[in-house]
């Protein structure tokens, strides 16, 4: 049973955020799953805060299916695990009569939400997913809440026991099979942190490597 609001954020409790979060708590670990409520959390009392006007139905949905590419459901994609979430995404809203244009929106809101210093120029909603994971996973903008927010936050989804080696954990559980697909990103970070053998592409090597002779 999900709670109609914490700290002032309402959850949302349209029949697609029903379906949404039915869908999710079907397909995803109690971590992950409370990690992607807590998100959309973090992002919507960003936005309130920043005064930025966003659909919360679409952010909902969007900080709900972040990590849906870290379940076994994908353990054979080669695709970036954002890049699987966010086709989940879009496959489920295009099933609900969705415009193309939001989907558009959540497709890339959940594409992003690892990659740093590009949602924050985009439509809040894309902005309000990367703010609401960065500070759950990392602490990121952690000063900007009040503690009675975080507290409100934390005991309606709880961390669970250990959360920082969990997440970990799940990251890596959810990327091991597809190593190549982390280049570019801060992902590598997991495989290196959980994995001895694992050896980081080296963008220079590559560009040494071509077949340019200039």
């Amino acid at each position: 049973m999900m709670l109609e609001q914490i700290s002032g954020v309402r959850i949302p409790d349209s029949k697609i955020a029903r379906e949404v979060t039915e869908f999710i708590r079907d397909a995803e670990s109690d971590l992950l799953f409370h990690h992607s409520v807590r998100v959309y959390v973090w992002g919507a009392l960003t936005g309130t805060r920043m005064k930025l006007r966003f659909e919360p139905e679409l952010l909902y949905t969007a900080a709900m299916f972040h990590d849906i590419g870290l379940t076994t459901r994908y353990a054979d994609s080669k695709l970036r695990f954002e890049v699987d979430g966010a086709n989940a995404a879009r496959d489920f809203l295009r099933g609900h009569g969705v415009s193309e244009c939001d989907i558009e929106m959540v497709w890339n809101a959940v594409a992003l939400h690892t990659t740093p210093g590009i949602p924050e120029f985009m439509r809040p909603e894309i902005a309000l997913v990367q703010a609401g994971a960065g500070m759950d996973v990392a602490g990121r903008g952690y000063d900007q809440f009040t503690d009675e927010q975080r507290q409100a936050v934390i005991a309606a989804f709880p961390r669970e026991t250990d959360f920082k080696h969990g997440i970990i954990d799940a990251f890596y559980q959810g990327m091991k099979h597809r190593p190549d697909s982390t280049f570019g990103t801060f992902n590598d970070d997991v495989l290196a942190f959980k994995d001895p053998n694992f050896r980081r592409i080296d963008m220079c090597s590559i560009i040494l490597a071509s077949n340019w002779n200039s």
